[in-house]
């Protein structure tokens, strides 16, 4: 297992922050925001360094009923090749549904939702995994992801889907403790139970990250400090088995470095405590306290400064992965009936159509919410323009267009089609800006807004997409 020591996610906005950091070993970095020839200067000189970067894929919905996207696997793995990684990560998700399985139009989510526990769901995944092992050039890990939501029927706990998963496939785990604390808030699960469950030896690193609770509903935001309740969960599993890595995942409201060093320093202290209780036995689980590189930075200061050297060393070499028993591919019967249930699912959260029949209509509402929320704050990033040209009307326009018309494209798409719904809508009313708003559409589109024919075959589509 490659040891990798204490990290934090590479974001553009933090780069210079986070080059500033001393005392981390390693980076992560979100596969899609990177193109393999034209590697972001902060990253190269991270990498010259010694310090690892770890590619962190989110778009490949392996535990989708699809079998993964050949291009995107090799995308992802030309982007672990660039980037001299170890190992590459993704998440256990869907994030697509509907397609030729269905006979629906297919339609993405822009975010990760949770595949059901249950044999036929872990069959698919276990296959898909298999795949995607086969195409990438470097070991495979996979993330446990946070859940607003819970699917009626679901015939294993956490601990167990994971561990039955790694058995199959031989698969890594990256076990994100801050997704624990939300499935516990969220869903009721024990984070203790998850922990005693699932194979510790199998985990490739850590994430811990910040969220915030709302009417009883915790979101996984990245957005907040890291809460004494994610340490928690942390020290529980440091007192189990050494992690060979553990990264600070941060997605938004960034902090200034200092920040991001007091939260590195509260992990290390966390590391250093469960190593202290382990080695008096006072963990009661029978386990090695944390060693190698992590317990050796947890015991060291972290130093801030534009000027500071970052610690690393050589690339790891990488041990292959042990051989495991390969199970029969999924019968076509079980792609098929996870197709159905993940495409009525999402089909409920983006189009409105009917709550399937078992699920928590009013946590459904909440997710659905949640995912225009993330859908009109990615597009704001992707397309800044908009929110310029719409000023507050911004939110409340996409939130509105986005009740109506689910998200069949990527982010950029997306914005398009925002733009060209304001436009046949006669919007913006302000002359000046719906000008600002065709000139920017068509820079981008390189078409004139569509003609009555064409707004009446895409209005009856989207019509099919709702029922």
């Amino acid at each position: 297992m490659t040891e990798l020591g204490i990290g934090i996610g590479w974001r553009p906005e933090i780069a210079e922050a986070v080059e500033g950091l001393s005392g981390v070993d390693w980076v992560e970095v979100v596969a899609e925001n990177i193109c393999a020839g034209h590697l972001p200067d902060s990253l190269t000189r991270l990498r010259e360094r010694g310090v690892t970067v770890v590619p962190h894929g989110v778009s490949l919905g392996l535990g989708g009923a699809d079998r993964p996207d050949p291009a995107r696997l090799a995308a992802l793995g030309e982007k672990a090749v660039a980037l001299g990684a170890p190992l590459v990560t993704e998440h256990i998700a869907f994030v697509r549904a509907g397609g030729p399985l269905t006979a629906t139009p297919q339609l993405e989510a822009g975010h990760l939702l949770p595949v059901p526990r249950t044999w036929d769901a872990l069959d698919v995944l276990c296959e898909n995994v298999r795949i995607a092992q086969d195409a990438l050039p470097v070991p495979l890990a996979l993330e446990n992801i946070a859940a607003l939501i819970s699917w009626p029927g679901e015939e294993m706990s956490e601990g167990r889907f994971l561990a039955e998963l790694v058995e199959r496939t031989g698969v890594r785990l990256l076990v994100d403790v801050a997704n624990l604390h939300t499935n516990h808030v969220n869903r009721g699960e024990d984070p203790a139970r998850a922990l005693s469950e699932l194979p510790v030896e199998a985990i490739a690193y850590v994430h811990v990250a910040g969220g915030v609770e709302r009417d009883g509903v915790w979101h996984d935001t990245h957005a907040h400090p890291v809460p004494r309740a994610v340490l928690d969960v942390l020290a529980d599993l440091a007192s189990r088995v050494a992690p060979p890595g553990v990264l600070l995942e941060r997605d938004d409201d960034f902090p200034p470095g200092e920040e991001l060093g007091d939260e590195l320093r509260a992990i290390r202290a966390t590391l250093t405590g469960a190593s202290r209780v382990a080695r008096h036995g006072g963990a009661g689980h029978g386990v090695r306290a944390p060693r190698g590189p992590v317990a050796a930075a947890a015991a060291q200061p972290l130093l801030i400064g534009a000027g500071a050297r970052v610690s690393g060393g050589p690339m790891p070499v990488v041990a292959p992965a042990a051989p495991v028993a390969t199970a029969p591919a999924p019968h076509a019967g079980a792609r098929q009936r996870v197709a159905v249930a993940q495409a009525a699912l999402l089909s409920a959260l983006v189009a409105g159509t009917p709550v399937p029949e078992g699920f928590d209509s009013r946590r459904l509402g909440v997710q659905s919410r949640a995912l225009a929320a993330k859908r009109a704050g990615v597009v704001a990033k992707v397309a800044p323009e908009l929110p310029e040209i719409l000023g507050k009307g911004f939110r409340p326009a996409f939130l509105a267009y986005a009740r109506s018309r689910p998200m069949s494209g990527g982010y950029r798409r997306d914005a398009l089609d925002f733009a060209e719904h304001l436009l046949v809508a006669g919007r913006p009313e302000d002359p000046a800006a719906q000008r600002q708003l065709t000139e920017w559409w068509q820079d981008r589109s390189g078409n004139r807004p569509p003609g009555r024919a064409t707004r009446l075959v895409r209005a009856a589509r989207h019509a099919l997409v709702r029922r």
